[in-house]
C-alpha cells in the first residue's frame, strides 16, 4: 500500500511539473521595419514566393499554396548552419495587411506567426510577429529566429524599394 501511494505522488508531481511548464512555456519574436512603398506594392513581393529564392534569404516555399485553410511548407534557413523544414496553416489571409500561419506540435511547441502591414502615409510597417507555446518553449532560446527575421525583413525592404 505505501508503495502505491509512492507512485500516486510521483505520478502527481510528474502531471503538475508538466502543467506548469505548459502554462509557463510563452515567448515571442517581433521585429519591424519601415518600408518606402505603398502596403499594395509591398504585399505583392510578400506574397509573390515564387520569387524568394531571388531575395529572401530566410525562408523558402517549398510545398502547398498560401491560401486560407491550405496546409503549407517552408524551408526557413535561420542561420548558416541552422536550416529545417516547418509546416504551418494558413489561418488568414487579408490582402495587403495580414498573413497569419500556425503550426507546431500542440502542448510541446507551437507557433502563431503574423505577417502585418500597416499603411503609415508614404510608407509602410512591416510587422513580423511570432508566438511560441508548449513545453519545449522552455528549454529554447527564440534569438536567432528573431534575428533570421530582421534579416528577412530587411530582405523584404531592398527587394521592394529597388522595384520601380
Amino acid at each position: 500500500m505505501h508503495e502505491i501511494k509512492k507512485m500516486i505522488y510521483v505520478v502527481l508531481g510528474i502531471l503538475v511539473a508538466l502543467t506548469i511548464l505548459i502554462f509557463t512555456g510563452n515567448k515571442s519574436v517581433h521585429h519591424e521595419i519601415s518600408i518606402n512603398a505603398a502596403p499594395e506594392k509591398v504585399w505583392n513581393v510578400l506574397f509573390g514566393m515564387d520569387e524568394y529564392p531571388n531575395w529572401n534569404p530566410v525562408m523558402e516555399l517549398i510545398e502547398g499554396s498560401v491560401q486560407e485553410g491550405n496546409k503549407v511548407k517552408y524551408k526557413f534557413i535561420q542561420d548558416e548552419s541552422t536550416t529545417s523544414e516547418i509546416g504551418a496553416t494558413v489561418a488568414q489571409v487579408v490582402p495587403n495587411k495580414l498573413l497569419n500561419q500556425k503550426g507546431g506540435i500542440p502542448l510541446v511547441l507551437t507557433f502563431n506567426h503574423k505577417y502585418m502591414l500597416e499603411s503609415t502615409g508614404n510608407s509602410t510597417k512591416v510587422i513580423i510577429h511570432e508566438d511560441y507555446s508548449g513545453i519545449g518553449v522552455n528549454f529554447w532560446n527564440p534569438q536567432a529566429v528573431e534575428e533570421a527575421y530582421q534579416r528577412l525583413n530587411e530582405a523584404l525592404k531592398g527587394r521592394v524599394e529597388s522595384l520601380k
